[in-house]
């Protein structure tokens, strides 16, 4: 590894650097990446159901989600939700327009003519049926003397601009979690209420919800009104006790950036400059915290409806890692007994293969017996996830892929399209032969054999980060955004992947999505 001077830091870089709490090895790790950059993942072939996906009959994710109730108690659940994102993305064609619309001389409909302003369309079609449009319109009113913008467009205008006003609602700059997202017949509701109902159904033992939601540090107190506004309804209504805590990503996962000659970028002041290292960072979040079984879910994919089915196939997901958890277990104990025979690594082998998916070295039937069991208790011995996956209907993210690691094994693992060498033909047919796509629906164990916690970093694939372009100061840099939660964060657990119904799947990405029929009243 090259030393600090040969990556460009001088000394008060290296105090900079320590302060920060990255060690000096880690940073000048990053440095090397830039320069080097990041090798594409290899597909093997997509991941479809009879390959690498389960297929289960409604029948059998009924049994699942019995046996999880019948096993839940005495275990710790909890729900891990990633929060701290801003809804500026579910804004975003509103800030375009805000900044280029002239309400003196233009009129609404002929820029959405103009710039083929699709959402912007829609949005001003059906904004009565958003939930926030009596709080907003009657916020106009007060605003305005009667008469002052009852011009239509001026309205339209101001009634978007008073949305994204920072003095006012300021959605944009706002955590999805704290918005209004549900109209109910008595009240208007945020994800985190959503949530916490949610976690009440199916993330509960012994009576008993855990909730952990990671936020950024400045939005806390919104986060914690409204749980105190909705947590004692949902508690009485559930007769569930609603436990909830918060976590922040570490500043020592922060990255360096650096300009476009690779070279450490720096601020007006002559500083280096680090950037939050993306949704990755928060492995260690979910290494620290305690829970025998981890629910995630990322925190726009509520609904309002078919409460009901969501229980269901949560449970059921959590039945199907309890079962696998039980044989896991019972596989490692038997290896620490010394029960460990020829007809025993048979029996492990198959399950290590039709169970959890992972591929056996074609000479492995060459391995003495204590090299077999070594391979067989490192493959076990691992946090198991099952994760949920979608038919594909042309979502852009991540999708279920079998990969080929470095020393040539191949495994199944969640695969964005950004990672894959889309020049190469062959890895693009791959890709377009894709049959489903990664909603984030996640169930998890992190506890090993003998109850005690595995530290989750030790896991993670480090050669699977992003590189990213961006921008500050009206100057172009280069950010390092460490190995994605669900991707290479993940990508030495044991993995199954279950196919689940599309209803599970309902992200709010941008404002009118909100129209859809999961999100709006029945």
């Amino acid at each position: 590894m090259p030393d600090h001077e040969t990556v460009g830091f001088t000394n008060n870089d290296l105090d900079q650097i320590l302060e920060h709490g990255l060690s000096i090895e880690e940073a000048i790790r990053q440095m090397t990446i830039f320069s080097k950059g990041i090798p594409k993942t290899f597909l093997d072939r997509p991941a479809v159901v009879g390959d690498g996906i389960v297929r289960l009959t409604a029948l059998e994710f009924q049994v699942a989600a019995d046996f999880f109730d019948q096993h839940k108690n005495g275990l710790k659940l909890k729900k891990f939700v990633p929060a701290s994102g801003a809804a500026s993305r579910m804004f975003k064609f509103m800030s375009v327009f805000l900044k280029e619309f002239d309400v003196s001389n233009d009129t609404i409909n002929s820029y959405i003519n103009r710039h083929k302003a699709t959402d912007l369309s829609i949005f001003m079609a059906a904004r009565e049926k958003f939930p926030f449009f009596e709080a907003v319109n009657s916020r106009l009113d007060e605003s305005y003397t009667d008469g002052e913008i009852r011009e239509k467009d001026r309205r339209s205008f101001e009634f978007i601009k008073m949305m994204l006003d920072e003095n006012e609602f300021d959605f944009a700059n706002k955590p999805k979690g704290i918005l209004p997202f549900h109209r109910y017949a008595d009240r208007i509701a945020t994800p985190v209420e959503e949530h916490l109902r949610e976690g009440a159904r199916y993330a509960s033992s012994d009576g008993i919800s855990n909730l952990h939601f990671t936020i950024s540090e400045g939005h806390r107190q919104g986060f914690e009104e409204i749980v105190s506004k909705v947590k004692p309804a949902i508690e009485q209504r559930t007769g569930i006790d609603i436990k909830i805590n918060f976590s922040y990503q570490h500043q020592s996962t922060d990255t360096i950036a650096v300009d476009m000659d690779n070279k450490p970028f720096r601020d007006k002041e002559g500083n280096l400059v680090f950037r939050p290292g993306g949704h990755g960072a928060l492995i260690r979040n979910l290494s620290e915290i305690d829970a025998d079984i981890v629910f995630i879910k990322n925190i726009d994919n509520v609904i309002q409806n078919h409460d009901a089915i969501i229980t269901l196939y949560k449970k059921a997901l959590g039945g199907l890692l309890l079962e696998l958890q039980q044989e896991v277990f019972s596989l490692l104990n038997q290896i620490e007994a010394g029960n460990a025979n020829e007809a025993f690594a048979e029996e492990a082998i198959s399950f290590l293969k039709k169970k959890l998916h992972v591929t056996i070295p074609p000479d492995f039937g060459k391995y003495t017996r204590e090299n077999k069991i070594d391979f067989i208790f490192e493959k076990l011995n691992r946090p198991l996830r099952i994760c949920g996956m979608v038919k594909n209907e042309g979502e852009p993210g991540g999708g279920p892929f079998w990969v080929v690691g470095q020393q040539g094994n191949v495994s199944l693992q969640i695969v964005e399209t950004s990672q894959v060498e889309m020049r190469d033909p062959q890895q693009t047919a791959i890709v377009e032969k894709s049959t489903h796509f990664n909603p984030v629906d996640i169930v998890c164990s992190v506890k090993d054999y003998k109850g005690k916690k595995f530290n989750l970093p030790d896991f993670v694939d480090h050669e699977r980060g992003f590189i990213v372009q961006k921008q500050k100061d009206g100057r172009d840099l280069k950010g390092y955004e460490l190995p994605g939660l669900w991707n290479g964060a993940m990508a030495k657990w044991n993995t199954v992947f279950v196919e689940v119904p599309l209803v599970t799947f309902n992200p709010v990405k941008t404002v009118n999505d909100l129209l859809k029929p999961a999100h709006q009243p029945q």
